[in-house]
């Protein structure tokens, strides 16, 4: 199975798949060589994700696309009233637009969830807005994706929103303590959890094959 990520980050999404052949888009060097080391047998591309796939969306199976979701996040409500006045940056539209017209394979579209009504109706699992091109079936296990900044109160945790944050980035299973690398918080802050990535792949490849075997029973018929 050919997969393409898409903004890929660290890999979050990608760290527990399984026997693909994955292309990984990351623009940022940095972010890029830490993919890399974690995942050496996937192609890393150094570039505009954006711009990806466009030329090249017709070579895959299936699409993670997790584009910013800086400028889509309810953070902008406190930035706004802080003086950052900013557009959402329409790009992760635009991608989703494109890949419900023209994509023939699987794709999903991940974001936050905005601070304004999506444009396009999402399915809406655990923190995030998931646009795809099949039915998403919510997991029937509970998947602890929250590691932002914004945790709740200590008075309720028990903890303070720092320990709690560092504990659940920890459930990743990045260790990023061995990089020079800037921002390894913001790093961790943007990966999809990786059950929650493992478990929408093994949604798309079970629809694959599903697919596949009804083509084949199709042929048969006509064959006989």
């Amino acid at each position: 199975m050919k997969i393409l990520n898409l903004y890929s980050g660290i890999g979050g999404n990608r760290k527990l798949w399984k026997d693909v052949e994955v292309t990984a888009v990351e623009y940022n060097e940095e972010i890029a060589a830490i993919y890399q080391e974690y995942f050496p047998g996937d192609k890393v591309v150094v570039g505009d994700a954006h711009e990806y796939l466009l030329k090249h969306y017709k070579e895959f199976d299936f699409i993670w696309s997790s584009p910013p979701c800086q400028t889509h996040s309810r953070t902008n409500y406190f930035l706004n009233a802080q003086g950052t006045v900013r557009y959402p940056d329409m790009k992760l539209w635009q991608e989703i637009l494109f890949l419900s017209e023209f994509s023939k394979g699987k794709y999903v579209v991940e974001n936050v969830i905005s601070y304004y009504p999506p444009l396009i109706q999402p399915q809406v699992i655990a923190r995030h807005y998931f646009w795809s091109n099949f039915k998403i079936v919510p997991p029937a296990f509970k998947i602890e994706t929250h590691v932002g900044r914004m945790c709740g109160k200590k008075e309720d945790l028990g903890v303070t929103q720092f320990e709690l944050r560092k504990d659940r980035q920890k459930g990743l299973g990045f260790d990023l303590t061995r990089f020079d690398a800037k921002d390894k918080d913001q790093m961790l802050r943007n990966c999809v959890h990786p059950e929650l990535g493992l478990y929408i792949l093994e949604q798309a490849q079970g629809i694959i094959r599903q697919e596949k075997t009804n083509q084949l029973g199709l042929f048969n018929h006509d064959a006989a």
